[in-house]
């Protein structure tokens, strides 16, 4: 017997992965929460297998879900496109959505929006900005496209691509304390890749560290730092942060490396563009 995919239930498919439960995607999709429920019921009988499972308070995908996601996009969007060229809907432009760390995305956000821009025509760019866990359970959801990551997740599928350069940054009326005296740190709360940096290259150099501050958001950091209250490691690859200097008399630290994951079934023009746009950072000696 032929089996027929409904092409609703394929959308309610996509709403979930890309709004983050079954909620969400009825509030976008404007229809009950229950008819998104009976759309995935739906798709389950027809493919035979459980597509969503439970997980703690929320859901996740099943292997077999997660197959059945990425050939629901490719449906709606050959079925779109189909709409489109016979002039029964609107053209709408479709959009990636790419997540970074607050740590580097100063400087990363304008280089990717160009890149995507230029080497994706007809597609727009959203950026969601989150700490390392939380970009990794989105890419396992599918609700993000891809995301940019400063120093090794530690995920098997990412993969290193360019680096930045690595700063000290204080107030322009903060004072380094005599050697003796312990260095006053700011830092976002652990785990983070450059509070690690910052106190194993301090204690190498002989001195004794205090994080006198920590916050759980970038600009908390930037707010302490501008407070005066020390000096943090911070990723230097775009303009200074307003009301901050570079502070040289502390020992220099290499440069740390950026790292890209990609959702399963991800566009390959996204993969290629954003490899492109991190690849091209460099990371020239600090001016100003």
């Amino acid at each position: 017997m032929t089996r027929t995919l409904d092409i609703a239930a394929l959308r309610s498919m996509v709403a979930i992965a890309e709004n983050g439960g079954f909620h969400r995607a009825a509030e976008a999709l404007k229809i009950s929460q229950s008819a998104v429920s009976q759309h995935v019921r739906r798709l389950e009988r027809i493919i035979g297998r459980p597509l969503v499972e439970r997980q703690g308070r929320g859901m996740r995908f099943t292997g077999d879900g997660e197959a059945a996601l990425t050939e629901a996009r490719r449906v709606l969007a050959a079925h779109d496109e189909a709409l489109s060229r016979l002039g029964l809907v609107e053209t709408v432009r479709p959009t990636y959505l790419i997540g970074s760390t607050e740590l580097a995305a100063e400087g990363l956000l304008p280089v990717i929006s160009r890149s995507v821009l230029a080497d994706c025509p007809g597609h727009t760019v959203r950026f969601r900005l989150d700490r390392s866990g939380a970009l990794h359970q989105a890419i396992d959801r599918g609700t993000v496209d891809a995301a940019v990551f400063l120093g090794n997740p530690g995920h098997p599928r990412s993969v290193q691509a360019g680096g930045v350069r690595l700063s000290w940054f204080a107030a322009p009326d903060w004072r380094l304390p005599e050697r003796g005296a312990p260095v006053p740190l700011v830092a976002i709360d652990g785990p983070c890749v450059l509070r690690e940096r910052a106190l194993a290259a301090l204690g190498g150099a002989g001195r004794g560290v205090t994080v006198v501050a920590e916050a759980a958001q970038f600009t908390g950091v930037l707010s302490a730092l501008r407070a005066g209250l020390g000096i943090a490691l911070l990723a230097d690859h775009g303009p200074l942060p307003t009301g901050l200097v570079r502070i040289r008399d502390l020992p220099p630290v290499p440069p740390e490396g950026l790292y890209l994951r990609y959702r399963p079934g991800a566009p390959g023009l996204l993969t290629r563009a954003l490899r492109s746009a991190l690849d091209s950072l460099s990371v020239p000696e600090p001016t100003g």
